[in-house]
């Protein structure tokens, strides 16, 4: 897996008072505003998404608000990915701007006093004026993550694995490759009016490893052989964007196809229609995660917000990737 482009700059900047991020309200405004990149982790189970939603906890609303009082000014995040209700992310990424000024790493340490166990601002760093962390985006990378252990998930990771039968793996990666490529993945993807649905699927492959949670080379109780754990099987997903509930429609279908219900050839010829299809079950929601987003050179950077724009402006689009 590909690890995210990282914007070149300073780590953060002068930290005047060590309690509080920033110096002043005053000062701060005299500053000129910069850029501010944010690398974010959070467990999805018990927020209604990323995205601002009144009345409801988000991601976004808790990260703004926590954000907007340690800064002492208004903060409003744009996003790489937005994630739906109970969909994780290890490799998120925002930006916001700000007068403000502050120290990067103390600021980390400052907010994982003040933001709620599930969420995590993982790294500050400023950015360049170019840099946007939704069109700047050249790939977002997924992982869905399956259990076939006969007791289900282990509850120390229950709310990020799901639970299936034994599948037939070679079934499932020959599906998988099917999908690859530029596609119209309308079968795939909840509608939305005026929303494109052809992306490229750059990658789709399965990984199986076995389910322990700790290592066990003493056996089972009393020296008997240790008990059936099962595979987690991971499927690592790439594009260059996502239309909503693509990434766990395809692994429904897949998955279908790995326990014999389905074939490869019922898979690929999914991409034939151009809506979506009754047929595709859509995978649960704590199954996935977002684990990394790559950006371009700084030097890039323009090019591809314009390139972004102007595909998004000829071709109707959803509202910011993903609801996957």
């Amino acid at each position: 897996m590909s690890e995210p482009a990282v914007p070149s700059g300073s780590a953060g900047f002068s930290h005047v008072n060590q309690e509080m991020a920033v110096t002043s309200p005053d000062s701060a405004r005299q500053t000129v505003a910069i850029r501010v990149r944010l690398d974010i982790a959070y467990d999805g189970t018990d927020f209604t998404g990323w995205a601002r939603q009144p009345g409801l906890r988000t991601v976004q609303g808790v990260l703004e608000e926590t954000l907007s009082k340690v800064l002492r000014e208004p903060i409003q995040l744009t996003v790489a990915g937005r994630t739906d209700s109970g969909v994780h992310a290890e490799g998120q990424v925002a930006h916001f701007d700000t007068a403000a000024q502050f120290d990067g790493p103390k600021l980390v340490h400052r907010l994982a006093r003040f933001l709620p166990k599930d969420v995590r601002v993982t790294g500050i760093r400023v950015a360049p004026p170019e840099f946007d962390a939704r069109f700047s985006a050249i790939r977002r990378h997924y992982a869905y993550r399956l259990t076939t252990a006969p007791y289900g998930a282990d509850p120390l990771r229950a709310r990020s694995v799901v639970p299936c039968r034994a599948v037939d793996l070679d079934a499932m990666r020959e599906a998988s490759r099917r999908l690859l490529g530029l596609h119209d993945f309308a079968a795939f993807c909840r509608r939305r009016e005026g929303a494109t649905t052809v992306r490229e699927l750059q990658r789709f492959d399965w990984v199986a490893s076995a389910d322990h949670v700790v290592d066990d080379e003493s056996g089972g109780p009393d020296g008997h052989s240790a008990p059936d754990r099962g595979q987690l099987l991971t499927a690592y997903v790439s594009a260059d964007a996502f239309c909503w509930s693509m990434v766990r429609s395809l692994v429904g279908a897949v998955l279908a196809v790995g326990e014999g219900r389905r074939t490869p050839d019922w898979v690929a010829g999914l991409l034939a229609e151009r809506e979506r299809s009754s047929s595709v079950t859509v995978a649960p929601a704590h199954g996935l995660s977002l684990i990394a987003v790559d950006y371009p050179a700084d030097a890039d950077l323009a090019d591809r917000n314009a390139q972004t724009r102007e595909t998004r402006t000829l071709l109707p689009t959803d509202p910011g990737c993903c609801g996957t």
